[in-house]
């Protein structure tokens, strides 16, 4: 009798490859009227349908996009490849920007794998714990001596979204439920995108940002020092404007807390 570990591997083997389908069929209890193996081909087609149903629900532009005929595809390749290894489908789909960017089949699409990230990006913030935003206040009661270590940490539901293609405005222009509905034209020359995928309350929010800002942010997602982060925005423009910078991403209340950097870490 094989072990539980075993066992689990054969069903996957036999569910995602059909690797030796007869030898786990035979593991399966006996049922009336319905072969074994037949069972075992029910329950592959479910873990098709209901893991595909998992990635168009996360990426429905995507799908949109390249047809859902042709999304069907992709999805079972994409669980060949990447099957799920969590109880929760949540999870599911994480690797699925990359996975298309690997794809030939959708080269005619070269911003596909960019939506993608996008709409990932939107899925993760969704499902992201709440956070507190600190009083800005609070930084006035730092020493003048140890401003040069303060440290800004984003709000946990915030994503970083860059592509060379107008993702923003593709993923807007294909919101609507109606499938006979014309869609606006994208000009794929109208700019890149920079965004900070971001929520408040239950609603996603795409904040556009400049070159200099988005690598100011950046730059405080690594855990650096507002000093270090200004001058690396200072670096991409010179006249980057910091105190109204901060002070919208105070308003947007992008930030969840503040830190001091320790002396060698400041540096």
């Amino acid at each position: 009798m094989p072990s539980l570990h075993d066992t689990q591997a054969l069903l996957m083997g036999a569910l995602l490859r059909g690797d030796a389908s007869h030898d786990v069929a035979a593991l399966l209890r006996p049922a009336r009227g319905v072969a074994a193996t037949r069972r075992l081909q029910v329950y592959r087609n479910n873990l098709y349908a209901s893991l595909g149903s998992a990635l168009a629900a996360v990426y429905p532009v995507v799908a949109r996009l390249v047809g859902e005929a042709f999304f069907r595809q992709l999805a079972r390749a994409y669980v060949n490849k990447h099957p799920s290894t969590s109880g929760n489908l949540h999870a599911f789909g994480d690797r699925f920007p990359a996975f298309l960017r690997a794809q030939a089949s959708v080269g005619a699409v070269p911003y596909l794998a960019d939506v993608a990230a996008l709409e990932w990006a939107s899925h993760e913030v969704y499902h992201e714990s709440d956070d507190s935003c600190f009083d800005p206040a609070s930084l006035a009661q730092v020493p003048a001596e140890s401003q040069a270590r303060i440290r800004l940490h984003l709000q946990l539901a915030s994503r970083f979204v860059a592509s060379p293609y107008p993702v923003l405005a593709i993923w807007e222009a294909n919101q609507s439920d109606d499938d006979d509905e014309d869609v606006a034209a994208v000009a794929l020359d109208a700019g890149d995108a920079r965004l900070l995928v971001a929520r408040s309350g239950f609603d996603i929010e795409f904040r556009v940002l400049g070159r200099a800002e988005e690598r100011w942010l950046r730059a405080l997602a690594e855990g650096r020092t507002l000093p270090v982060a200004l001058q690396a925005a200072l670096d991409i423009d010179a006249h980057f404007d910091f105190a109204a910078t901060l002070g919208r991403h105070l308003a947007l209340r992008s930030f969840r807390a503040w830190s001091l950097a320790t002396a060698e870490d400041a540096e």
